[in-house]
């Protein structure tokens, strides 16, 4: 999950992967310690572990779901893929705003671009801002590695396609922050990563 606010104390919660309760105790006390208001829910994608704690964070403020309706599939089979993996969850509300290439997530004095990164799934997106020379991008690219696509809507084809013709036209000290692991930079992936080098 990352939590992204700016000087307006106004923030956007993506990915909320909180599934146990003290998880979530700990975004409500940093939340709060803070002095955030919370005002938009974003999903990179709908996989199981980013959307765990999409119901609790859309009912303790009062937020609607914003994702790619591409991936409206592996949102509406979360509760079955719960009960595979041994990890019930609740019922994740439905997309509200559909996100799509060349869109805008915008809060407070911020705002990050859309970018349509399909591969790991079928509406899997990334946010891109130029400014601070920051990507979220979800499980589409990771530190010496990239997003599986055994789950539901994932090709690695399209996904190395993705990387190549998107995500590595950024300039390359762009930090990307991705669903798991720690950060690494775009130059970095595109002369080290041995899934995709050049």
């Amino acid at each position: 999950m990352y939590l992204i606010y700016d000087d307006t104390k106004e923030c956007i919660i993506v990915d909320p992967g909180c599934y146990f309760q003290h998880e979530r105790q700990e975004l409500m006390d940093y939340i709060s310690a803070q002095d955030l208001k919370p005002v938009r829910l974003v999903n990179t994608h709908c996989h199981l572990d980013h959307i765990c704690g999409n119901k609790f964070v859309a009912d303790t403020w009062n937020l609607k779901l914003e994702a790619s309706k591409l991936d409206e599939y592996n949102l509406q089979r979360s509760i079955e893929a719960g009960i595979l993996y041994n990890m019930p969850i609740e019922p994740s509300p439905p997309i509200y705003l559909d996100l799509k290439e060349g869109g805008e997530i915008r809060w407070g004095h911020s705002s990050l671009r859309i970018l349509f990164t399909p591969g790991h799934s079928a509406g899997s997106l990334s946010f891109y801002n130029k400014e601070n020379k920051l990507l979220l991008a979800g499980d589409v690219l990771f530190r010496m590695s990239i997003g599986r696509t055994d789950l539901p809507g994932g090709d690695l084809d399209t996904l190395l396609d993705t990387i190549k013709t998107k995500l590595f036209l950024l300039p390359k000290d762009t930090i990307v922050y991705s669903g798991h692991g720690e950060e690494t930079t775009i130059g970095y992936e595109m002369y080290n990563n041995p899934f995709v080098t050049q």
